[in-house]
């Protein structure tokens, strides 16, 4: 459950969108990193009092290093300028039912300047949409398409499995000017758009949006608990399944590695095989790296050989694909690892947007 903590802000760190990095003094002489979404609780300033949660970083969890703050209890943000019972800016709850809940326009509710658009829409006209397990092969499946067609119109689709908050991910800040925007779905908020399902996220980024591709992937900070079917990126399969059910033309990045230290995770992932082979009910296009190593490329083959039956096997060309990860305008880490620490993964991805790119034609 939460483990509370109460302290005093000593310094802002940084902000990025969406987020402040603070220092904060507890009572009882220690100091802890916190993390605040000012749009949530206010703007601490060194000074304020600050509640925090403080579980997940005490049990040393992938919460990027923070405690998490809940209140500035002395200094609450002042209301939203609509009324309270207006439904006018929205009435979309995400989050729901949990203290921090916040109340948003969704793209497609009745209030939504695109709701009109979006209650006829029922197609994705084809659109290439790349699935992901990590939000880490974002920038590289980013590179990959820009590297074949740089002035495409990319939409980021952040699902709920990670972290809920867009503001979380410093990636994605570095990413704004590269995309043309982020549609959060599910649970997860703070998106440029805000969506109640996938389905409704994938309509909005094609419609409203008006991407030529699109990139699905949660939000940083996986689940995983070591067994086939307890983590997050299930849902990569069930992305597949909407794309297919929308029209789409759904493109695998797999999970692929020689770095990883855990043998499930090494060749092609468990979770790339159970969520394309045993969730995904409709067929997607696998992307393969051409010259990977080759006790790796034997190890990928024989891993996606029972996929085959009823996904497509392509292989995709990785030159200049190197220069397209190095140039990327935010830094590449997947697990603790580089670029040069794990590069058949960031390939891999980028392997896989390079290949969506390609079907824009």
């Amino acid at each position: 459950m939460v483990r509370w903590r109460s302290g005093m802000v000593t310094a802002v760190r940084r902000r990025w969108a969406g987020a402040t990095e603070l220092d904060v003094d507890l009572p009882d002489g220690g100091q802890m990193r916190a993390l605040a979404y000012p749009a949530l609780v206010g703007d601490p300033e060194p000074g304020d009092r600050v509640l925090l949660n403080a579980g997940a970083l005490l049990m040393g969890l992938g919460t990027g290093g923070y405690a998490l703050v809940v209140a500035l209890p002395e200094r609450l943000p002042a209301d939203p300028p609509q009324d309270a019972d207006s439904r006018d800016a929205g009435h979309l709850v995400k989050a729901r039912y949990t203290p921090l809940q916040p109340i948003l326009l969704g793209v497609d509710e009745e209030a939504s300047p695109h709701h009109a658009l979006l209650a006829a829409a029922d197609s994705l006209d084809g659109m290439p949409v790349v699935t992901a397990d990590l939000h880490s092969a974002l920038p590289a499946i980013l590179a990959g398409v820009h590297a074949d067609a740089p002035h495409a119109r990319v939409a980021y689709l952040l699902t709920d499995g990670g972290a809920l908050p867009a503001w979380f991910s410093r990636t994605l800040a570095g990413l704004a000017d590269h995309l043309a925007g982020t549609v959060s779905v599910g649970q997860a908020f703070g998106g440029d758009l805000e969506a109640s399902t996938l389905h409704s996220g994938l309509l909005a980024a094609r419609h409203v949006l008006h991407a030529d591709l699109a990139i699905v992937a949660q939000g940083p900070g996986n689940l995983g608990t070591g067994t086939r079917w307890g983590f997050s990126g299930v849902a990569v399969g069930e992305a597949v399944n909407a794309v297919a059910t929308l029209g789409g033309r759904a493109v695998g990045s797999l999970r692929i590695s020689d770095a990883d230290p855990r043998s499930r995770h090494r060749g092609v992932s468990h979770h790339s095989l159970t969520a394309y082979g045993r969730v995904a009910l409709a067929a997607a296009e696998l992307v393969v790296p051409d010259r990977l190593d080759p006790a790796l490329a034997a190890e990928v083959d024989q891993a996606l050989a029972p996929l085959a039956d009823r996904h497509r096997i392509v292989t995709v060309p990785t030159d200049g694909l190197d220069a397209a990860l190095r140039a990327s305008p935010v830094g590449l880490s997947t697990m603790g690892r580089g670029l040069d620490a794990d590069h058949a993964y960031f390939l891999a991805a980028a392997a896989a947007g390079r290949h969506a790119a390609r079907l824009l034609g």
